[in-house]
């Protein structure tokens, strides 16, 4: 099987149906999304095709990439761009093979059931200690190529910690990914082309462009030790630009001589050619240094600026200001994604509307993944805002959210102060996801005003604007408290008085000078006093 040659990419159309295609179908114009069974698999099929489109494609300005925008290729067209690097994309054969590694020994392999591939699948340790509670193992016993496939990428774009010369991704375990869309409504071809730029633009980015063989790009065409000494590190100026979206840290190599036929358990189309299992060895290519891919988001440390990781709260509305204008602060400095940055020099007039952002990615816990999250931002206009504007924007929607951290903080404190004693430890991450779900219509409908007010250069009511957002953080907080967390609970199951000092000082707190201060609002220090903390002693009643 070669996955440029062959049907392998599910993609649904306007009536909801599936249909599988090879990449040179991707610019027809029928398919709106890809429909793979698994959220994960999508986002890989998505990173799979805008690193295929970018590291193939011909165009060499803006001009002739806002060409292909509005009039996408022929069939014909993207089987000429994609042919030359056909050879890298065999599946299975006795040569080299996509995401596989070349010169894979038997010494020192480890045979793994083909269920393992999948990120959530438990370790073997899980398995030993018979801990696999909610994520059974033997769920996944046989897949068809297309799953196999598709799983494999998955797996080396997330990669995870898991043991001992089990190399992490080269964007460390679950990255996060932010990809730019198309405005709603379009098709398949649009929301790929939109994270895809011009060649001498993505050449520019990073890697040495003299290294044009193909192994500098594929790493699977040659045996490690080309790339990489042994148990050495592989930088960034080692290989090609192109070897970012084809990163390789698992040593894996599919067992394509032992098929049987059946159903796919993935996607249950009946299949002669299931795969069962897979050998697998540790140090592979150890990605290390200042490696810069076009996808993810970064923040700043010590170290340097290292891609930003989904959290255990989720992805929502208080990350739009890092993902799409980047923020500095005294605790954390992040930018956006290269691609990210380069669509908001598309104005309205080229895109055909507004853009979104499609953020996602795994929250893994060392090796243990907890969570698959997703969730799609609007960038509104922001495009057609002048740099000024920008800037504008950028430092209201910063107070804007530093204000929901500390009403959020305020929330949780109180929550925990009424439940328990002040030195009790425990997880509260469901009230600050409550809390932020509850406050984002508001946020956004104040964000679309405020960045319609700064693309036609008009006056912005900033006051009244935060007076309203700090009113409505008190009442969701507040409502929180009383309906949801709190006064939700059994009579005979509280502290009635711990409840009641807890209560009163949330609300001491979210009407005190430091969540006023936060916003820019005016501070009376005459008529309130200063917040107190809660998280060193229990509550009590103030004076």
């Amino acid at each position: 099987m070669n996955l440029l040659h062959d049907p392998w990419m599910p993609v649904s159309d306007a009536q909801g149906q599936r249909h599988w295609i090879t990449p040179d179908q991707l610019a027809d114009p029928r398919w709106l999304a890809f429909d793979a069974d698994r959220p994960d698999f999508n986002g890989a099929l998505a990173q799979f095709a805008i690193g295929l489109l970018q590291t193939t494609t011909p165009v060499a300005n803006s001009i002739d990439w806002r060409g292909l925008l509005n009039a996408p290729p022929a069939a014909e067209t993207l089987s000429q761009w994609f042919e030359p690097v056909a050879a890298a994309f065999d599946l299975d054969g006795d040569g080299p093979r996509f995401m596989q590694d070349f010169g894979l020994c038997s010494a020192g392999v480890a045979i793994n059931d083909i269920g393992a591939l999948l990120i959530e699948a438990p370790g073997d340790n899980a398995v030993k200690n018979n801990t696999d509670h909610f994520v059974k193992r033997s769920g996944i016993q046989a897949l068809c190529p297309a799953c196999v496939a598709t799983a494999l990428f998955t797996l080396q774009l997330n990669a995870p910690s898991g043991g001992a010369g089990h190399r992490t991704s080269l964007r460390g375990g679950g990255p996060l990914t932010t990809l730019v869309l198309a405005p709603a409504g379009g098709q398949l071809w649009h929301d790929l082309w939109m994270n895809v730029r011009d060649r001498p633009a993505f050449l520019a980015q990073g890697g040495d462009t003299d290294k044009v063989d193909l192994r500098f790009s594929f790493p699977w065409l040659a045996p490690i030790s080309m790339l990489q000494a042994e148990k050495g590190e592989l930088a960034q100026l080692q290989v090609h630009p192109s070897h970012c979206f084809w990163a390789m840290p698992r040593r894996i190599r599919l067992h394509t001589h032992e098929l049987t036929a059946g159903p796919c358990d993935c996607c249950k189309r009946t299949s002669d050619r299931l795969i069962s299992r897979y050998s697998t060895k540790n140090y592979g290519l150890n990605y290390k240094g200042a490696w810069s891919h076009p996808l993810s988001p970064y923040y700043e440390t010590k170290e340097g600026w290292l891609p930003l990781h989904p959290q255990p709260d989720g992805l929502g509305y208080r990350h739009w200001l890092s993902w799409v204008l980047g923020a500095s602060s005294d605790k954390k400095s992040t930018r956006v994604a290269q691609i990210v940055d380069r669509a908001l020099l598309l104005p309205h007039r080229q895109t055909g509307g507004q853009l979104r952002l499609w953020a996602f990615g795994y929250d893994m816990d060392n090796m243990k993944a907890r969570c698959w999250y997703e969730s799609t931002l609007p960038l509104y206009g922001l495009a057609d805002c002048d740099r000024e504007a920008r800037q504008a924007v950028q430092a209201e929607v910063g107070r804007w959210l530093a204000a929901g951290e500390l009403a959020s903080h305020y929330l949780r404190g109180a929550v925990k102060d009424a439940w328990f004693s002040a030195d009790a430890r425990g997880e509260f991450g469901q009230v600050d996801a409550s809390f932020w779900g509850a406050t984002e219509a508001p946020f956004y409908r104040q964000l679309r005003t405020l960045i319609d007010h700064a693309r036609n250069g008009a006056e912005h009511p900033d006051l009244a604007v935060r007076q309203a957002w700090h009113a409505s953080l008190i009442r969701h907080a507040l409502r929180l408290f009383d309906d949801t967390f709190v006064g939700a609970g059994t009579i005979e199951r509280q502290n009635p008085r711990r409840t009641a000092l807890a209560h009163k000082q949330l609300g001491r707190n979210l009407h005190g000078p430091k969540l006023r201060q936060a916003l820019g609002l005016p501070v009376d220090d005459a008529a309130v006093k200063p917040a107190r903390k809660t998280s060193k002693r229990p509550v009590k009643e103030a004076e």
